[in-house]
C-alpha cells in the first residue's frame, strides 16, 4: 500500500475528505508564506499540540499530543496548504487565543481541560454553521482546518494506527464477511 492509498483509507474511515481532495490528488507541492515559519517555533508546536489534544484527548488510547500532532500540523500547513489556507490557519491561531482571553480572561494554554473543551465546542459549532452556509469559493473556517489536521495527523501516526485502530503488521488473507461486534475498533491495515 502506498501513502496515497493509506490517506484515502483514513479519509474513508473518517467519513469524507480530510484535508481536501486536492491534497490527495496533488500531493504537497505548494510554497509556504513567510508567516508559516513561525509555526515551527517550540511554543507554537506546544500550543498546537494542546489544541489537538483537546480535540482528541487521551482515553484508552493515547491523545493527539502524545502522537506528535503538534509537530505534524506545521509541516502540513507549510507544504500542502494554499496561501489562502495558510493565512486562514495562522489567523485562526490568533482568533482561538483571543476567544480564550475574551471568554475566560486568560490564554488557551492557561485554561483547564473543561474550559478548553467548552471553548472548542463553542468554536466548533460556529465552524459547522460557517461551513454549511459558506459560498463555494469562501475559505474554510480555521477550526475546520485544525480538526482536519488533527484527525489526519493522529490516525496516520504510529500511535493512532496501532493504539486507536486495530492493526495487524502483516495482514493475512481477505475475509469478506468478517463478523462485526459492536464497539470494535476500525482497521488501520
Amino acid at each position: 500500500m502506498n501513502r496515497r492509498e493509506a490517506l484515502a483509507r483514513v479519509a474513508w474511515i473518517m467519513g469524507g475528505a480530510v484535508v481536501g481532495a486536492n491534497l490527495f490528488l496533488e500531493g504537497c507541492t505548494r510554497k509556504a508564506a513567510k508567516d508559516v515559519e513561525g509555526l515551527f517555533e517550540p511554543a507554537t508546536v506546544d500550543f498546537l499540540g494542546d489544541v489537538a489534544d483537546t480535540i482528541l484527548p487521551p482515553t484508552s488510547s493515547p491523545g493527539a499530543k502524545e502522537a506528535g500532532v503538534g509537530a505534524f500540523i506545521p509541516v502540513m500547513v507549510k507544504d500542502c496548504y494554499t496561501d489562502e489556507e495558510q493565512k486562514t490557519f495562522i489567523n485562526g491561531l490568533d482568533k482561538l487565543e483571543n476567544a480564550a482571553e475574551e471568554k475566560f480572561g486568560r490564554g488557551f494554554q492557561a485554561l483547564n481541560a473543561e474550559e478548553r473543551t467548552a471553548l472548542l465546542a463553542e468554536i466548533d459549532r460556529e465552524a459547522k454553521t460557517y461551513q454549511r452556509e459558506k459560498a463555494g469559493d469562501d475559505p474554510d473556517h480555521y477550526f475546520h482546518l485544525f480538526k482536519q489536521l488533527t484527525l489526519l495527523g493522529f490516525f496516520t501516526s504510529e500511535l493512532g494506527a496501532t493504539k486507536a485502530l486495530r492493526y495487524v503488521q502483516v495482514p493475512g488473507k481477505y475475509i469478506g464477511d468478517y463478523p462485526y461486534k459492536k464497539g470494535d475498533k476500525a482497521w488501520a491495515t
